[in-house]
Order: structure tokens, then sequence, then C-alpha cells
């Protein structure tokens, strides 16, 4: 119903935001990442929505980005997770974040979380499969699923997300899944 606010923003208190449109003020609750980018009080700001009517409670959800949203109306389609679930993803992972730990079948991401324990990271991963993590995996080239392959080889071997990423920037682009391992724990032991 309302798919777009455009206004100045009135109030900042995460997660909820007040823009003033035209004199009316309309109360949004926003992921982190969204409001971590948002202007300061006073200045115009545009907010995709998405509006939620329950029994008791008419609640508006503002994004950044349209693969924000997108990603939010994908998590509240799956059963036992709600707006505020689904918010508490976006803001404890990045949208590109959450579509790599999909497509790598990572509950260990998602139970970082606050609100999201092992069942519910599971089902995530499983209702989510080809849909959120599809768009990510798709258009990659043979180089950069043997990047994927050696950074989960490195978080296997005990090496910290942070530090197989870095392990695994530095390498050469086109190296091979075994070579590359090879390499990355070389530069890791250094």
């Amino acid at each position: 119903m309302i798919g777009q606010l455009s206004g100045t923003l009135a109030q900042k208190n995460p997660p909820e935001i007040l823009v003033d449109c035209h004199g009316v003020g309309y109360e949004l609750s926003v992921p982190m990442s969204t409001f971590y980018h948002l202007p300061a009080v006073g200045q115009p700001v545009v907010l995709l929505t998405h509006f939620v009517v329950r029994e008791d409670a008419q609640l508006l959800y503002g994004f950044g980005t349209a693969a924000e949203r997108e990603a939010f109306r994908q998590l509240i389609k799956i059963s036992g997770v709600g707006p505020r679930t689904a918010l508490a993803v976006l803001s404890g992972l990045s949208v590109a974040e959450l579509a790599q730990a999909i497509t790598a079948q990572e509950a260990g991401r998602l139970v970082k979380v606050p609100g999201i324990g092992k069942k519910t990271a599971e089902r995530l991963l499983l209702e989510l499969k080809g849909k959120l993590g599809a768009e990510l995996s798709s258009p990659r080239s043979a180089s950069s699923d043997a990047q994927a392959d050696i950074e989960q080889a490195l978080r296997a071997l005990g090496y910290n997300d942070k530090e197989a990423a870095a392990a695994v920037q530095a390498l050469p682009p086109d190296v091979g899944v075994s070579e590359g391992i090879k390499l990355a724990l070389k530069a890791l032991a250094r």
C-alpha cells in the first residue's frame, strides 16, 4: 500500500525513525544498515517501505535500498520469522553477507544474529536457498567459485571470517583451489 516515503527526517531513535511528509509524520522501523546511512535530522530522506497490517497494529518498515526491502520480504515469508526477526537479520548482516551465507549454507553466520537460534538459521538456509543467494551465485565466474571454496576451506581449518577473506583477497584472481589454499595458508602463517 505505501511503497515509498519522501520527506524530512524528523527523529532518529534506533531502530525507529520519524519522517515528516508534508505535515504528516510516519513512524518507521528500519534495519541498522539503513539507519547508519540516514542523513542528519532535518534533512530530506527517501525510503522504500513495507506496510504490515496485523490484528493489533499497523506497522511501517523502511529501507534504504530495494535489495534490503526484497530480502526483508523474503525473510518474513518464512514460517516463524516475523518482521522484528527479519529486521534483526538485516541489522546483523548486509544483504550481500546474508546471500553469501545462504549460498554457502553457513548457519554459523546466522546464529550470530540476536534472536536467531540454530533451528531458525537452518530453516532460513533451507527456505531461502534458491531465492536470496541465487542472484549472487549465478553470475559468478569459475575464479570466484574457487575463491569461495578457498575461503570456506580456511574457515573449516579454524580461521575466522575476516582472516579467511583477507587471505583470499591477497590471492591472484585466477588461482585454483588447491594452489590457493596453499598460498593462503603460507600468507596466514607469516
